[in-house]
């Protein structure tokens, strides 16, 4: 089946082309990095991804997922072909490596995913410092507002209350205290 060979240069070219955008657009600051659909995990509104193992909590129907088994579908089912295997040994093969591809990308993306969400930044370590107003916050704890704080030499955006008048964006705040889960307790700093 000489067509079966195609169609793995095909895939191949296709995925590394768009693995290769989908990189150049995370490193330049694109779009690179999103899931298909609206949400994390969900392919036009409808959850399609999430395989519940606990600490492996995968979205394996991501894009980069997708795309990085297809690239390397292609490429074992050209190495396989090249190497003169059946063409049924090298559709296993190529089949193979393109879920093992999904589940791997799936995994890193979940690891990155759980690290630049919880970070390794205390909160507690950013009482006394001071930062700067991102998002203005309400008055007498109405509700949140956003600041970038200096925590450690690690600058952070976190969610921030204060208990006095109202705080406007690009003022400077000093860290009172925390306010709840992940959030400040700011007071206006003058000056």
């Amino acid at each position: 089946m000489d067509w079966m060979a195609d169609v793995y240069q095909i895939c191949a070219l296709v995925g590394g082309t768009l693995l290769v955008l989908q990189t150049l657009m995370m490193v330049f600051g694109g779009a690179g990095d999103h899931d298909m659909g609206h949400g994390e995990g969900d392919l036009a509104g409808h959850d399609v991804g999430h395989v519940d193992q606990g600490i492996f909590d995968l979205k394996w129907l991501s894009l980069k997922a997708i795309v990085s088994s297809l690239t390397f579908f292609g490429l074992a089912g050209l190495a396989a072909n090249k190497a003169g295997l059946s063409d049924f040994v090298a559709l296993a093969i190529a089949v193979i490596a393109g879920g093992i591809a999904v589940f791997v990308v799936a995994f890193l993306m979940a690891s990155l995913a759980r690290l630049q969400s919880r970070g390794n930044v205390d909160l507690a370590n950013a009482v006394g410092c001071t930062g700067k107003v991102y998002l203005r916050i309400p008055a007498a704890r109405v509700g949140p507002g956003k600041v970038t704080v200096e925590v450690r030499g690690r600058s952070v955006e976190v969610e921030a209350v204060t208990a006095g008048p109202e705080i406007p964006t690009g003022a400077a705040v000093r860290v009172l205290g925390l306010a709840g889960t992940g959030a400040l307790d700011v007071i206006s700093v003058v000056g």
